[in-house]
């Protein structure tokens, strides 16, 4: 095993290096992974989930191998220098090789193979353990798209192990090799990098949610009802984006307590410092999306229930109207149901009823059906049925 060497000492550079290492737009995909020289058709098959492999020199880029093994000897045969090596969803024996190249703590390698890590931060001797939750938004589907990213940083060299699409550090390399006097200060420069382009990767995320939010809110008064659903996806995805943010806060403060101990770069300490400002802007941000959800999801469930108890209250008033409206026919009928009996009783064709004969027959019969008629009427009327 080479032994590691010193890192570079820090060099004066000014202070608007700041700007230049804001993440572009990600490039198209089939520039995504080598804006270096391309490597041999054999390594590409061999060293698939090896993105990109390169030795820096104060500053510059002095190499490029094609392989982790070609990586390992140039390192081993330059006695000053910095690799940076950029991985996606290596295999076991990739992350193995590495581990046993650079003194990797086999927790940290465990970490890295198994991916679904917390954001966390952990130092093993001279290398430090980072693990970062990086976002994007996909307009298309409107879903936010989480990816993870191990990192890790010793004397000499930086490691990076991508799982997931995000984030994309082509940009990164990019911007950190054009500014070569901040590339000199070492693998904490590229770290810091690394964290404020992941950082500000969230800023489309926030203006993204911030949308869907709107739109949320204009579907829940007009009475979408699948507006639930949406808000039901987009609380988990601010679950989720909470679980990347949160924990950043803990990890750049505790990085920053480490300035002294580690003589950290002034500029890189103002650096630190602004991304800090940053991911805590984005933290207070997520945790108002969450509430903000929360009260819609409310306002929902009270809109919805004023909604069914309209509706029952509707088909109960319309219950009561054909109520009503049955009264008065059964009154009604009832009401004409006595002449007809009293009709369809002297209608019978029978001899020997006495009242067929009697004088006062018919008048009887008639003050009979109309006092009945009478009584009947204002019993309902007395009852509200008529």
């Amino acid at each position: 095993m080479a032994e590691r060497r010193a890192r570079p000492a820090p060099s004066t550079r000014k202070h608007a290096w700041r700007r230049t290492v804001r993440p572009e737009p990600a490039p198209p995909p089939e520039e995504a992974e080598t804006p270096g020289p391309a490597r041999p058709a054999a390594a590409q098959g061999d060293e698939a989930s090896v993105v990109q492999a390169a030795l820096y020199r104060d500053g510059v880029r002095v190499a490029t191998p094609s392989s982790l093994a070609d990586t390992f000897r140039e390192l081993r045969e330059r006695r000053e220098g910095m690799a940076w090596i950029g991985l996606a969803r290596p295999t076991e024996a990739e992350l193995l090789s590495l581990a046993a190249e650079f003194d990797l703590h086999e927790l940290a390698v465990e970490d890295a193979m198994e991916a679904h890590q917390r954001p966390k931060l952990e130092r093993y001797g001279e290398t430090l353990f980072v693990v970062l939750r990086a976002a994007r938004y996909l307009d298309v589907s409107e879903e936010v798209d989480f990816g993870e990213l191990h990192v890790f940083v010793g004397p000499d060299f930086l490691i990076t192990v991508r799982h997931g699409a995000a984030p994309d550090l082509t940009a990164v390399r990019r911007r950190m090799e054009d500014s070569p006097d901040l590339l000199a200060l070492g693998p904490e420069a590229v770290l810091y990098a690394i964290l404020d382009a992941v950082v500000d990767g969230y800023a489309p995320v926030v203006a993204g949610v911030q949308n869907d939010i709107d739109e949320i809110e204009t579907e829940v008064f007009r009475g979408d009802p699948e507006v639930s659903r949406r808000i039901y996806e987009l609380s988990r995805e601010m679950v989720e984006f909470q679980r990347a943010t949160r924990p950043l806060v803990g990890m750049l403060h505790a990085l920053m307590a480490g300035f002294t101990k580690y003589g950290t770069d002034e500029e890189l300490q103002r650096y630190l410092r602004d991304v800090a400002d940053h991911v805590t802007h984005t933290s207070e941000r997520v945790d108002g999306f969450r509430q903000a959800l929360a009260d819609i999801l409310t306002v929902n469930a009270t809109l919805v229930t004023q909604q069914q108890n309209a509706e029952m209250r509707a088909l109960a008033e319309a219950g009561f109207e054909q109520n009503e409206e049955v009264k008065k026919i059964s009154s009604w009928a009832a009401i004409l149901f006595a002449p007809t009996l009293v009709g369809t009783i002297y209608g019978m064709n029978f001899d020997h009823m006495p009242e067929l004969h009697w004088v006062y027959g018919y008048p009887f019969a008639v003050l009979l059906m109309a006092a009945v008629c009478t009584s009947l009427y204002i019993i309902f009327k007395k009852r509200d049925w008529l």
